[in-house]
């Protein structure tokens, strides 16, 4: 976005919450290239930048910029980031840049205190180094063309300028009236208001003129060791959060499949889709079929507390001789019982595709809505809680502890040809519920052929368990099935005859993207359920 748009730009782009999404008709088509975001504001911004001659990194870059300004309530330069780049052919190459907890994380004086599991909110040790602006770093490092000056320009002119608020910040900002550091979002009070975020455009500005170290080593990194005094040091600063890693990927009905190894629950989809592709899927309106599928994650899921971090093997957790007794253990007339056949142990997603071929499939979050609600208080910034994944049990292989990562919730996807070529980028937000919705959307693409539009805004099934969104597997066997009300009516009553617990009811059911190369160009879809995204392109 150009610099000197005025105040509030977004005029005549909000829409109601409350009206009638467009299920069946967000899919767009472009030539060239295309960028899928959960704002428009954000879409425009990598358009722009694929316009002015920067690849698929510079327009993902600048799009999550945007997102930061614009999205606080679902992530920010106080959250992490993962992310897939397709160079056009072959494998893609992983960036994981999680943050690490800080050199004082103590186990046991949590454990001393009272607690029993990591703290939620309001504390510091819930929080590890923000990873979001190593990881842009480090992308840019690798993959950019254009200057960083000109990538960050359109998030901070919005930052300056103001921008219009949507209704689902709107929305969750009720929840964080009275905090100390929320700024701007202690009076937001409806859609259309116009917030300036100056702190974030500190941050930014410093980025773009500095580098990281400008960041980590500055007001930014200033306030967090203020917030955190003995959690954090400077030295937990000076390294950097991002690390390139081996995709984890799988063969799954003639494609292949690639997402981030742990300390990512991503395997979590390959599991369920390997699982799900030796079964004999019905059609999408058959109740048999979200019975199938439900039983494929629940399988490839139910341990996960005990099997996640970071240290865990990818290749292993979806090796055929773990998952095929899973898949023999599910019977088509009835919900499994788990365990019987073996013995061992908020959010926002986008993607790009560029001109030339380079894809990026990213996604970065602060965790739980507005994070810990510990802020960077003199710059407006909430601090992520991805804390809440370690665990406080000793021997724990994720448990907290110095210099270690939480297994973590983001989970991107892309499917490329046998050739190695580009077939989709896709993912979600939606906490535990990210494998759950990707796999849905793998088997419309992939088993069904389903065009973008459908891919995306086809009713959904997610498994719940406890109640914040982060705990599905904490009782696996008590999980119920909830199902958004324009899924196929049938799937119910199928579901709750084979002995699920199923109902229609509200939930978080991801605002997932997809692009997809086809013959003549691109086809994409941003998620209606973000109520102001969008898929544009040129």
């Amino acid at each position: 976005m150009p610099a000197g748009r005025t105040a509030g730009f977004r005029r005549g782009m909000l829409r109601a919450v409350g009206t009638p999404a467009p299920w069946e008709n967000p899919e767009r088509h472009f030539g060239t290239s295309m960028v899928c975001s959960i704002d428009s504001l954000a879409s425009q911004a990598g358009v722009g930048i694929l316009r002015a001659g920067g690849n698929a990194v510079d327009a993902a870059i600048a799009t999550n910029a945007v997102l930061t300004v614009t999205s606080q309530h679902m992530c920010g330069l106080g959250g992490d980031l993962f992310a897939l780049v397709h160079r056009g052919d072959g494998t893609p190459v992983c960036l994981n840049a999680s943050g690490r907890a800080g050199s004082g994380a103590d186990p046991d004086r949590l454990l001393t205190e009272g607690h029993r599991s990591m703290p939620r909110r309001g504390d510091v040790r819930a929080v590890t180094v923000p990873g979001c602006v190593d990881g842009w770093a480090a992308l840019h490092d690798r993959f950019g063309s254009l200057p960083m000056a000109e990538i960050m320009a359109p998030a901070i002119a919005l930052a300056e300028e103001g921008f219009e608020a949507s209704p689902l910040l709107v929305h969750a900002a009720a929840g964080v009236q009275g905090l100390a550091g929320v700024q701007d979002f202690g009076g937001l009070s409806q859609t259309g208001q116009v917030l300036l975020r100056p702190g974030v455009a500190r941050v930014l500005r410093a980025l773009a003129e500095g580098g990281r170290e400008a960041v980590y080593l500055g007001d930014f990194g200033d306030e967090l060791l203020a917030v955190g005094p003995g959690e954090f040091t400077r030295d937990d600063l000076h390294r950097s959060q991002a690390d390139w890693v081996d995709p984890l990927g799988a063969r799954v009905w003639g494609h292949d499949v690639w997402t981030v190894p742990p300390n990512s629950q991503g395997y979590l989809t390959l599991a369920a889709a390997v699982i799900a592709d030796g079964l004999d899927l019905p059609g999408e309106e058959d109740p048999l079929r979200a019975h199938l599928l439900v039983e494929a994650l629940r399988q490839a899921g139910h341990d996960r507390p005990g099997a996640l971090h970071e240290l865990a093997d990818g290749a292993a957790l979806i090796a055929p001789e773990r998952l095929d007794p899973r898949r023999s253990a599910i019977r088509p007339d009835r919900r499994s019982v788990l365990g019987d056949a073996w013995h061992d142990g908020d959010t926002m997603y986008e993607c790009v595709v560029d001109g030339d071929g380079m894809s990026v499939s990213l996604i970065q979050s602060n965790a739980d809505g507005f994070g810990s609600h510990v802020t960077l208080p003199g710059l407006g910034i909430f601090l992520h809680n991805r804390g809440l994944g370690f665990s406080l049990e000793p021997d724990h292989p994720a448990r907290y502890g110095p210099g270690r990562r939480p297994p973590h919730t983001l989970a991107p996807a892309l499917v490329s040809r046998p050739d190695g070529s580009l077939r989709s980028v896709l993912g979600t937000m939606g906490a535990d519920a990210q494998p759950q919705v990707v796999l849905q959307m793998l088997v419309r693409l992939l088993h069904d052929g389903a065009s973008p539009g459908h891919v995306v805004g086809g009713g959904r099934w997610v498994l719940i368990g406890g109640g914040s969104g982060f705990d599905t597997w904490t009782d696996p066997g008590d999980v119920e099935v909830l199902l958004e009300a324009h899924a196929p009516e049938a799937w119910v009553q199928g579901l709750t005859a084979r002995d699920h617990r199923a109902r229609v009811a509200p939930a978080n059911y991801g605002h997932a993207h997809c692009i997809e190369v086809v013959e003549g160009g691109l086809a994409g879809a941003a998620d209606p359920r973000a109520l102001i995204g969008e898929a544009t392109g040129a």
